[in-house]
């Protein structure tokens, strides 16, 4: 069984012939520093692991009624920062002007402050935030290279892929919770407004695109940040209508919370996601109890995820590694429906305990 066959059959709830061994994104910054600057795809071959290629060209187009303009401003210095680089960005549009502050190191890039900042930037947003176009014919090189060593992922246009999460990031996480307390009419009136941009995306580019599952959702509405009664009023609906439409052009869709999730399991399920993602254990900052989350959603829902990638996977001993991949399998993979992976993005793993977990993972055969 080729890697792509075993994946696929674990998103549709199945048993392979043995728990399908992924990575959540490869990161530039470890495979620059550990792995002697190898691709991804080479990464995952390299270990025998099955791939999880995410790939999101877009096709480089201007556009006059939203120009943004970057200026390079003094950045904080110190250890451990990264070579970090600040910028000021100003978003020209025909109605005004939006602007914030993004950085970005060796590790990853962030927003320092959101681009929206009062009520009145939601009609910039509405009128001039351009929808781009997926260059397809880019994708479909990726996808043909990949062949049978796994699977392609894709994303829905925005910072991130579900309408509140992609919200936070323009709005602030702690300022749109608050205006969904004072202002929930006008939190809906943006996720609306974000969604219509979202389904055009879907029509426009995402139709007929070679992926064979496409991520939604985000960290920023997982259950250590906001809650249930937030996630079933402000994300499900709008979750919903996404999932749905995607799964009327043939996708899969696997949803994304890199937190909390035990409150919000059933809600998570409801948005008639096809896999559930990242089962973040409690010694990574979320909640993941993997007996209850199987016996809960494991029958509606595929399950990615799990690992401790730091405790275990960057700091563990071989024996430790394989123990803990047991350990997930038995729990997550009992009857199948279950990939194998880090809980999310790791970035100081040396080869050998990557190899160590390959190694395990190959062990884990149903009978």
């Amino acid at each position: 069984m080729n890697s792509k066959e075993r994946m696929i059959i674990a998103l549709e709830l199945g048993k392979p012939d043995r728990a399908p061994a992924s990575v959540h994104q490869w990161q530039p910054f470890h495979l620059s520093h550990y792995l002697g600057g190898i691709s991804d795809l080479d990464a995952f071959r390299r270990f025998g692991l099955d791939a999880s290629l995410a790939r999101f060209p877009l096709i480089p187009e201007p556009h006059p009624d939203w120009v943004a303009e970057y200026v390079e401003v003094e950045a904080p210095t110190g250890e451990e920062r990264y070579g970090e680089k600040r910028y000021r960005v100003t978003v020209k549009t025909p109605g005004g002007v939006l602007e914030n502050m993004v950085a970005q190191n060796e590790i990853t890039r962030w927003n320092v402050t959101p681009l929206m900042k009062r009520h009145e930037d939601l009609e910039l947003v509405e009128r001039y935030m351009p929808v781009p176009k997926l260059d397809k014919a880019a994708l479909q090189k990726s996808y043909d290279e990949l062949g049978d060593d796994g699977i392609m992922r894709g994303f829905v246009f925005g910072e991130q892929g579900g309408c509140w999460q992609d919200a936070t990031c323009l709005y602030g996480t702690e300022e749109l919770i608050l205006e969904a307390a004072d202002n929930p009419e006008w939190v809906k009136e943006f996720m609306t407004v974000l969604w219509s941009k979202k389904e055009r995306f879907i029509e426009e580019s995402l139709v007929g695109a070679a992926y064979d599952l496409i991520e939604t959702g985000g960290g920023a509405a997982s259950s250590t940040v906001i809650s249930p009664d937030y996630f079933r009023e402000f994300c499900l609906p709008y979750d919903q209508k996404m999932h749905d439409k995607l799964h009327q052009i043939g996708h899969r869709v696997v949803y994304h919370t890199c937190g909390g999730m035990m409150p919000i399991l059933e809600l998570i399920a409801e948005n008639r996601c096809d896999a559930c993602e990242t089962l973040t254990p409690p010694s990574m900052g979320g909640d993941a109890r993997p007996t209850e989350l199987k016996k809960r959603v494991g029958s509606r829902s595929a399950l990615i995820g799990g690992l401790d990638q730091n405790t275990v996977l960057e700091k563990g001993t071989e024996d430790e590694i394989r123990q803990h991949v047991r350990a997930m399998f038995e729990d997550y993979g009992a009857g199948g429906g279950y990939i194998i992976s880090p809980s999310d993005h790791f970035f100081n793993v040396s080869a050998s305990n990557l190899e160590a977990y390959a190694k395990a993972a190959r062990e884990c055969v149903y009978g």
